[in-house]
């Protein structure tokens, strides 16, 4: 890898920028999470065949499904459709979005490197290594469940930390989180935007996320680019996410701006980052460089950009092995996230693992999980029915919505604060001894209890 290239005159960024139109409509290749980058392969980026039949063999769309649903969802295209479209279940994986926010722990040691960390720049370099690396999870193409209104998540037993998630809002969809450990604390409010667009969707992040590391209670803010879904009905599914990334210290002014290449001719610069960590005065300090699905290494730079003599390139992160031929392309911390050795002592009723639609479809039947998702829609429409007729509006448990409205390249954002609940809860829980894992399956799934007025 060398350092990036940059135009003296113009700037790195608006060089990359100025670029991108070149490729718009550009052969792209698969990204097939199964494929390295270097295995050259060009697929119809509108949808072929073949590339349909191979979808198939995934247990994905059989061509009339394809054909059908495509005259259903014609009408949607220009819309946002993250809340008001029935998907069939076999384009799902066997996760929720709850869940999906658990797997940016899964490199969180970066966090407490950049917490023990001294050096301003050399946090930043951490930080956004550990942003970068949940983008190998995020080119899955299998589509996480949507949450039930008040169903949670909860992981502990990975790096000390204790984690918390929970459906704050159904309309528009909206999830709150919390992580804490020894070293940092993490809270992110979610909101998704999307924009489909006839074969593909672009999915913009209103959401807001925030590191504090403990040390010296820093405060890091992270920006991250949009993310395209290509081929959503015909071909072969694939995923991209062009942009730039800005990861800013709140505390300091100091901020790390990586750009996210678009995919080109024949592939070309598909997966590869490159930036700069910049002081408050936006001079240049480090750069990195690097492939969001392999590896980001770093270099102190000069006033210019360019490496400084007798300093060497330093991989920071490398992503972890994965297993191979796996049906939803998981690796293995997706597999532990849904496993039970990740829940703690007295698990919440709420928790996603226990949803029936997402067991149901990870054992591999697609027909129960089709059948327990319409139904578990069908009683969250009836419990909004009943809480509206009593005039009773529904509160998350765990996060307290705030007066705060945050500002997003996308939109604006209402912000929920976590209001330490948790903790307390799962301390008492902690102190009352062991629960049998059997007896923690053998849960009955109920968010209701946090909102079915039906009971009260």
């Amino acid at each position: 890898m060398g350092s990036p290239k940059k135009n003296h005159n113009k700037g790195f960024f608006a060089t990359m920028s100025s670029g991108l139109s070149t490729f718009g409509n550009a052969l792209h290749r698969s990204v097939n999470g199964l494929l390295g980058y270097e295995g050259l392969e060009v697929i119809n980026p509108e949808g072929g065949k073949e590339d349909g039949e191979e979808e198939a063999q995934k247990g994905r769309w059989k061509q009339e499904e394809r054909d059908s649903y495509w005259k259903m969802m014609q009408k949607y295209i220009g819309c946002d459709v993250t809340s008001m479209v029935t998907l069939p279940v076999l384009i799902f994986e066997p996760m929720t979005m709850l869940q999906k926010m658990a797997e940016l722990m899964e490199y969180s040691h970066l966090l407490d490197k950049a917490d023990e960390c001294e050096d301003p720049y050399m946090r930043l370099v951490y930080a956004t290594s550990w942003a970068i690396s949940v983008y190998y999870a995020y080119q899955r193409t299998w589509k996480p469940f949507n949450p039930i209104l008040g169903e949670t998540y909860e992981m502990v037993n990975h790096g000390g930390i204790t984690f918390i998630s929970e459906q704050v809002s159904h309309h528009p969809p909206m999830s709150a989180g919390h992580a804490e450990n020894e070293h940092f604390t993490y809270d992110v409010t979610s909101k998704l935007k999307t924009k489909f667009l006839g074969n593909s969707v672009d999915v913009y992040p209103v959401g807001r996320t925030r590191v504090t590391l403990k040390r010296d209670g820093v405060v890091l803010d992270l920006v991250p680019p949009p993310t395209k879904v290509n081929n959503l009905i015909f071909g072969r599914t694939w995923v991209d996410s062009p942009g730039e990334m800005i990861m800013t210290n709140q505390t300091t002014g100091d901020k790390a701006v990586l750009y996210f290449q678009a995919c080109g001719w024949f592939g070309a610069g598909r997966y590869e980052v490159d930036g700069y960590v910049y002081n408050a005065n936006e001079e240049p300090k480090i750069l990195m460089t690097g492939k969001w699905n392999e590896s980001m290494s770093y270099q102190p730079c000069d006033m210019e950009g360019e490496p400084l003599p007798g300093t060497e390139l330093k991989e920071v992160w490398r992503v972890a092995a994965a297993p191979e031929n796996d049906k939803f392309q998981y690796p293995y911390f997706a597999h532990k996230i849904n496993s039970f050795d990740t829940a703690p002592k007295k698990l919440l009723a709420s928790d996603s693992r226990l949803s029936p639609d997402r067991a149901a479809l990870e054992e591999g039947d697609l027909s129960k999980a089709g059948a327990e998702k319409s139904s578990l829609e069908e009683r969250q429409r009836a419990e909004k029915r009943n809480r509206e007729a009593q005039g009773h509006e529904f509160k998350p448990r765990w996060f307290d919505m705030t007066d705060e409205i945050a500002p997003t390249p996308w939109g604006d954002l209402e912000i929920y604060q976590y209001n330490g609940k948790y903790t307390e809860h799962w301390t008492t829980a902690d102190a009352s001894g062991n629960i049998d894992i059997e007896d923690v399956k053998s849960v009955d799934f109920n968010p209701w209890q946090y909102g079915n007025l039906a009971e009260e």
